[in-house]
C-alpha cells in the first residue's frame, strides 16, 4: 500500500521504493504551488516505483501529469531516476545544479566500456587485487549499470537564489560532498505547526535522522584535479547548522527537528572515524587495505562486489581529507600508493 504522509502547509510526501537496496525506499516530496505540484526528487526509475508514484500524487489529489516541476536534490538514480518519465507525462521542467548536471551529461555521453576501464584503472591504483578487478576488463557484453542514461535537466539550480515556485519561497542551499552538486532546499515560510526555527529544509542524502551518507569520489575521468569530497561536506553540514530549521525533511527515514545538534553528532562522527583511520594508518597502507580495515556495516568479507568499489571511494575521500590536513601522506616510490599517518 503507497505510503503517502502531510507534513502540512501543502507539502507531501510518498515512499518510492527503491528496488533491492536496505534503505527501502526515497522520500519523494509534493509541493504545492499555484501552477501546481513540483515534486522535490522523483525516485528510482523502475515500473513498481513509477506506480507508486502514481498513486500517491492520486492519493494527494493531483497526477503525474499536473507535476509543474522537478527539482533534483542530486543526480543520484534513486532520487533524479524518475525524472524523465515525469517530464514525458507532463510537461514539466526538471532542475539540478551544474555540478551534477555535467556529471549526468558525463555519464550519457560515455560508452560502458569507458567507465568500466576507468573503474578497472582506478581500482588497480588503489591496491585492489587481480581478482576483484579482472571482471571489469573482461571481454564480454557489458551490464548495464544503473543510471547510463539519466534524463538531462533543462534548468540549473543556483545557490542562493530563489526558485521558480509560484507561492512559494524555497531558497536552494549548495551542500557538496554526497555529490559535487548536492542541494537543501530551504522553504522559507513559518512551520505549519508552529515550530521554533527557521522554516523547514528539505535535506536530500546531506542530512539523515540515523544514517551518514557515502562521501566518494566523483570525477571527470579526463580530469586530473584533485578534490576532496570529505572536507566540502563537513563545511557544509556546518552551513546547514547555521540555518537552524524548524523541520528537516529528508529524502530517506523520517522527518526529524533539531538539525544543529545532528550536524554536531555527524561532525564529531567524522572526527572520531578519521582519528581512527590514523590509528590504522601507523603502517603503510592503499585505499584497498584501508578500506578492508575500517568499520562498515558488515564485516568485509560480507560486503558485496559493487558495495566494495563504493567503500574504497569512500577511504579514498577520508584519505584526501588526511592529507590535507597534514595528517597523513603517500609513501614515495610506493607502487600501488600507500599511506601512512605523519
Amino acid at each position: 500500500m503507497t505510503q503517502v504522509h502531510d507534513h502540512g502547509g501543502g507539502v507531501r510526501s510518498v515512499e518510492v521504493p527503491i528496488p533491492d537496496n536496505p534503505l527501502g525506499h526515497t522520500l519523494v516530496y509534493v509541493v504545492d504551488t499555484d501552477r501546481g505540484p513540483v515534486l522535490i526528487d522523483t525516485g528510482w526509475d523502475d515500473p513498481a516505483s513509477w506506480d507508486t508514484l502514481a498513486e500517491g500524487l492520486t492519493a494527494c489529489g493531483t497526477s503525474v501529469a499536473d507535476v509543474h516541476g522537478v527539482v533534483i536534490t542530486h543526480h543520484h538514480p534513486d532520487h533524479h531516476g524518475l525524472s524523465g518519465r515525469v517530464r514525458e507525462v507532463s510537461g514539466a521542467w526538471v532542475a539540478m545544479h551544474a555540478a551534477d548536471i555535467a556529471i549526468v551529461r558525463r555519464t550519457r555521453e560515455t560508452r560502458p566500456g569507458r567507465w568500466y576501464a576507468y573503474m578497472a584503472h582506478k581500482l588497480t591504483a588503489a591496491g585492489a587485487p587481480e581478482a576483484h578487478v579482472a571482471p571489469l576488463r573482461a571481454d564480454r557484453p557489458r551490464r548495464a549499470l544503473p543510471g547510463l542514461a539519466p534524463a538531462l535537466p533543462d534548468r540549473e539550480i543556483v545557490p542562493g537564489e530563489l526558485l521558480d515556485l509560484p507561492g512559494r519561497r524555497l531558497r536552494a542551499v549548495w551542500t557538496p560532498g554526497h555529490t559535487p552538486g548536492h542541494v537543501c532546499l530551504h522553504l522559507e515560510e513559518r512551520h505549519p505547526a508552529g515550530l521554533t526555527g527557521r522554516g523547514r529544509l528539505f535535506s536530500g542524502d546531506h542530512l539523515l535522522p540515523r544514517i551518514t551518507p557515502h562521501i566518494g569520489l566523483y570525477e571527470d575521468p579526463d580530469d586530473a584535479t584533485v578534490t576532496d569530497p570529505l572536507g566540502d561536506y563537513l563545511d557544509s553540514l556546518e552551513r546547514v547548522g547555521r540555518l537552524d530549521p524548524a523541520e528537516v525533511l529528508p529524502a530517506h527515514q523520517h522527518a526529524f527537528a533539531d538539525a544543529p545538534s545532528r550536524v554536531r553528532e555527524l561532525l564529531a562522527h567524522h572526527e572520531e572515524r578519521l582519528d581512527g583511520l590514523l590509528t590504522l594508518l601507523a603502517a603503510p597502507l592503499t585505499p584497498w587495505q584501508l578500506a578492508e580495515l575500517m568499520e562498515w556495516n558488515r564485516p568485509w568479507d560480507q560486503i558485496p562486489y559493487g558495495s566494495r568499489n563504493i567503500a574504497v571511494s569512500e577511504a579514498e575521500a577520508h584519505l584526501r581529507r588526511l592529507v590535507k590536513l597534514g595528517r597523513a601522506e603517500a609513501v614515495t616510490g610506493s607502487e600501488p600508493v600507500t599511506y601512512v599517518a605523519v
